[in-house]
């Protein structure tokens, strides 16, 4: 196989296509960026669900025995008190599962909710696992029977609090959905448009070089030699594409997360890993969204 002759017409149909090619990376960097965006709103929904809670979920503070206010609180929450409240929750019928966090699980949480590190730190540092209470996590099977759950445990010994955001969570939740479906939905409709437009410049491609595919035809070229230069250009076409939708979701995690909502210490924002987890899916998407097309209708239009 001689290389020179595939690189040459590579560079050719790169240059003879230049506005199609143009026009399938331009639309590839808006629709794999909406999908890196949702993609990245998804990530951002499961990290807020996780902090908070679901829209299914309230949370039951115990006792720790240094900052409780509660007067059933007289000291941190004993075995036997655990024991009675776990027996309600079990007796619950509208509860369908609940979890018990332990100290350090929720110390542990807090350090990713944007706290200063130096909170953290040092011999006597402002926040300590003692200072950090359990709490069980029920998850309801209906958020209207909320309000029965809390009054079932609310006032047992050993409960400092509970922590009702159902409401809340679910507006805050339903907007990322909503804002993740949104980015979704738009970037199908323009993924099809990019499907189109390959499959465009694939036929004008292969219907310029038409005489020069009957001829190598009539040496004896194989399918493969014809259709590898088709095949590099869908593959430049991606690459340019992919990089450029992960050069622009890069700046949607730095002055939009990182410089914005990273200041707003509400919840536990999306980082540079989840970032490459996007990355990831739009690199593999944006090359088979080229490549696919490519090498079905190679088999089509080569057939001179």
């Amino acid at each position: 196989m001689q290389l020179r002759y595939v690189f040459t017409e590579l560079r050719q149909g790169l240059r003879r296509n230049l506005s199609m090619h143009l026009a399938v990376v331009l639309t590839l960097l808006v629709s794999l960026t909406l999908v890196g965006v949702g993609v990245l709103l998804h990530q951002e929904a499961d990290k807020t669900a996780k902090q908070w809670g679901s829209q299914l979920q309230i949370t039951v503070f115990l006792c720790n025995g240094t900052t409780d206010t509660s007067p059933s609180c007289v000291g941190a929450v004993t075995d036997a008190q655990k024991q009675a409240i776990e027996k309600v929750l079990h007796e619950n019928k509208d509860i369908d599962s609940f979890r018990l966090e332990s100290q350090q699980e929720a110390y542990d949480r807090i350090q990713h909710l944007n706290v200063p590190a130096s909170s953290f730190k040092g011999p006597d540092p402002a926040i300590k696992v003692s200072d950090m209470p359990e709490s069980y996590w029920i998850t309801m099977k209906d958020p209207h029977q909320a309000a029965s759950i809390k009054e079932s445990v609310q006032g047992l010994d050993g409960v400092e609090s509970v922590q009702d955001l159902h409401n809340l969570m679910g507006k805050i939740l339903g907007t990322i959905d909503g804002l993740r479906n949104g980015a979704i939905v738009a970037a199908v409709l323009l993924v099809v448009a990019a499907l189109l437009m390959v499959a465009n410049t694939i036929r004008l491609a292969a219907f310029a070089r038409r005489r020069e595919i009957a001829i190598m035809r009539l040496v004896g070229a194989s399918t493969l030699y014809i259709a590898l230069p088709f095949l590099l250009e869908a593959l430049v076409t991606a690459v340019v594409g992919v990089v450029l939708a992960g050069g622009a979701l890069a700046a949607v995690m730095q002055f939009g997360v990182n410089d914005r909502l990273a200041k707003v210490k509400f919840d536990a924002w999306i980082g540079w890993h989840d970032y490459w987890v996007a990355a990831a899916v739009i690199a593999v998407l944006g090359v088979a969204l080229t490549l696919l097309p490519t090498l079905l209708l190679t088999r089509k239009y080569l057939k001179v």
